[in-house]
């Protein structure tokens, strides 16, 4: 959403001195109140998804059932959010590819992450385990005319995919961000691996099928790219910030305003999405005010808290890996895997 010019509205701005000169900086951005609610941008990308949906799958049962799975799923990670204080949170479907978690948090834990990241799947795959044992042993049990075995393989299926070592995956996320290190070459090299194997899976899925579906998947991949492009521009411009001799460790209610309209001059002058907005002084609001405060935002360091010992990843570990090998573990048919083909 974009915003009109607000020189009417701005605050007495204080004299602020920069290199001997006073200069006026207005108060840093901040969203007006009322803004539009995360939640109602959820409603609307779930209203989306079932539209779509609805003439995309085969009944409008299995369309409510798999909007459950991943409803289920992405609460999961939002429960663990809230309760490790992310802020912003929202839940929001993309229409086919399903559904992510939205927050923010300055200070992120391995711990925490690790927990956030396999809240999602394992409570999936937990249900489908319970539903498929209740069929073997008290069945044939049915919702919605469904099978109960049939319920639990999607379950257990739609969340395994889940798990698996793909970035953005939760598994491959996990493998990131708990056994890697974000910053280095190993961790960029799994990005980009993970960016030719989903090319590779839709390419060969269409030519295997003929169903151009999977064509759809080549979204993951072209994101994944564009925002890795997006970070090695942010990369550089973190340099010119400390070059300036700006903190930018700090959050960004403390940062402040000269700083704010500092960092801004920095991406008028080094970011494309901004070389059409006037440096100052003078300094004032444009249309684009709020994509420069997200900006500025996802500038500003974040901490990864180092706090899993090697029996915590050893832990994570066999979560995750007993989390894939439900399907064995539980002696299923896994000829069900041939109806997604």
């Amino acid at each position: 959403m974009e915003y009109p010019e607000q020189h009417s509205e701005i605050p007495e701005p204080a004299a602020a001195t920069h290199n001997g000169e006073n200069h006026p900086y207005p108060p840093k951005f901040s969203l007006p109140e009322g803004k539009e609610s995360p939640w109602l941008k959820s409603l609307i990308s779930l209203g989306a998804y079932l539209l779509l949906g609805y003439y995309i799958f085969p009944g409008y049962k299995i369309l409510l059932l798999i909007t459950a799975i991943v409803l289920i799923h992405e609460m999961g990670h939002f429960l663990a959010m809230k309760y490790f204080r992310y802020s912003e949170l929202g839940i929001f479907f993309i229409p086919l590819l399903g559904a992510y978690v939205s927050g923010s948090k300055r200070e992120v834990s391995q711990l925490q992450s690790a927990i956030i990241l396999l809240a999602g799947p394992l409570p999936g795959i937990l249900i489908g385990a319970a539903l498929y044992l209740a069929d073997t042993y008290l069945g044939p049990l049915y919702l919605l005319d469904i099978p109960y075995t049939r319920i639990a393989w999607l379950f257990i299926l739609l969340n395994l995919i889940n798990l698996l070592p793909v970035y953005p995956l939760d598994g491959g996320q996990l493998l990131n961000r708990v056994f890697l290190d974000e910053e280095s070459i190993w961790s960029r090299a799994f990005i980009l691996l993970s960016v030719a194997a989903l090319a590779w899976f839709s390419f060969s899925m269409y030519r295997s099928t003929g169903n151009h579906f999977y064509f759809i998947l080549l979204f993951f991949p072209v994101m994944i790219f564009l925002r890795s492009m997006g970070d090695r521009k942010l990369v550089s411009l973190e340099k010119k910030i400390e070059e300036a001799g700006i903190n930018a460790d700090t959050e960004y209610e403390d940062l402040p305003d000269a700083d704010y309209w500092r960092i801004r001059d920095i991406l008028v002058q080094e970011h494309p999405s901004f070389s059409d907005l006037q440096a100052g002084p003078p300094y004032s609001y444009s249309g684009k005010e709020e994509k420069v405060m997200l900006t500025i935002q996802s500038l500003l360091h974040r901490h990864l808290i180092q706090d899993l010992s090697l029996a915590g990843k050893l832990l994570v570990f066999l979560l995750w890996a007993a989390g894939i090998a439900t399907p064995w573990l539980l002696d299923m048919d896994l000829s069900f895997f041939s109806r997604f083909r």
